[in-house]
This record gives C-alpha cells, structure tokens and sequence, in this order.
C-alpha cells in the first residue's frame, strides 16, 4: 500500500489560518506522481499557497484541468511561465483550440476523451456533460473510489455513475455548483462540498461530511 495525500491549496474558504481564498479551486494530490487538479484563477495566489504548504511547485508532475472557466484554469499560466517547463497538462477536447495551442508552447497537453489512467491508482472519468463539459478525478483508495471535482457542471448524479464503473464509491470532495439532489449523496462515507457549491451548509450538516477550505489535508492508503 502507497499513501495519498489531497490538500485543498485554493477555495473561497479557508482551515489554514496562514493561507489566503480566492474563487475558484484547486486541489493537490500527493502519491507516486504529484498532481495539481485545477488551479485557481490567480496564479500568484496559487503559488504562495504552495509555498506555505511547503509544496514546491517544480515538483508537481501533472496538472490535471476540471474544465477550462477561469477559476479553475487561470492560475495555470504562472505555473508554465515562471515555475515549471515540465508539466503534463490534461485537458478536453471541448477546451477551445487557442487555449490548448498556448499551453502546448510549454507543457506537454494531454488531450482527454474518454476515461483513462493518469498514474497508479488515479484516473480521470473522462470529458462528461452536455452544455459545460468537465472531468473529474477518481483516486483508489483501501476504502473504495474517491472523487475530487471541479464545479460538477456534469451533475454529480453523473460523476458518481461514472466513478461506480471503476469500484465503489466511497466520498467526493470538491465543488458541487448547484447540486440539490442530496439523497444520492446519503450512502456515502466522505462528503467534502468545496468552492461554488450552493448548498453547501446543508451538506455539511451530514455527519460523514467535513468542512472545506484552503488548507485541509485528507489522508488515505492505496489498495
């Protein structure tokens, strides 16, 4: 077994007495690859969050974006430009052509289609939805399929179908927009509502859910 660490770097809330909000998310994921899922929109917040989580940015390996709005995308440009010459980026076919053709200047793009494995015990579902397209990322874990979203644009009721495909679902972190439909949520063992969800304050009032903000770390084992 192997260890997965997630720490929200960027929210509009914060844990972290230390670190500074913004709107918009970005979530870091610590195992054998160290992945960058989404990034915020202003880079520079980004980067000093980075820096007081001790998180060095020329060791993340990946980048990994929910969709292409500019508070999940934005603060990639000062990743690329100043930081790190090294990344992978994935993103969707539905990312429009220039947007791509800039990232390609500096990093190697990944273009996502369907559901495929990033690195050992990670994947993405894949591009999901009809009008706002987006991919989420399921990590396994010893307890089963852990999701971690963007804005759920899809609607969660799909990211979950999709993630059952890969084992079972056992909790989801990140923004839920406007997802109201909270019985689907009820059997799982980890709920962690993050930027953009509208009903957030009601989720929370689950007992299996946790509060979000820059700066919470969840910890896991690998099967």
């Amino acid at each position: 077994m192997n260890p997965i660490k997630l720490t929200v770097v960027y929210d509009n809330e914060k844990i972290s007495p230390e670190l500074e909000t913004g709107w918009g998310f970005s979530c870091f994921i610590d195992t054998e690859e160290r992945i960058l899922f989404d990034t915020g929109w202003d880079g520079s917040l980004l980067l000093r969050n980075l820096q007081r989580l001790g998180i060095q940015p020329k060791s993340i390996d990946a980048v990994v974006l929910s969709h292409s709005h500019w508070d999940h995308a934005g603060g990639l440009s000062s990743l690329l430009l100043d930081v790190n010459d090294r990344l992978r980026v994935y993103v969707l076919p539905s990312f429009s052509k220039n947007l791509k053709r800039e990232i390609g200047k500096r990093a190697e793009v990944i273009e996502v289609e369907k559901g495929m494995q990033i690195a050992k015990n990670c994947f993405t579902t894949g591009e999901l939805g009809r009008s706002i397209k987006e991919q989420s990322m399921l990590l396994k874990t010893v307890h089963g399929i852990l999701i971690v979203t963007g804005c759920s644009h899809p609607g969660v009721e799909e990211i979950l179908r999709e993630a059952e495909g890969y084992g079972n679902v056992y909790g989801i972190i990140g923004g839920f927009h406007d997802f109201r439909n909270l019985g689907v949520i009820k059997n799982l063992k980890l709920v962690v509502p993050c930027h953009c969800t509208t009903k957030k304050r009601e989720i929370e009032e689950f007992d299996f859910a946790k509060k979000c903000g820059a700066g919470i770390e969840l910890h896991f084992e690998t099967p």
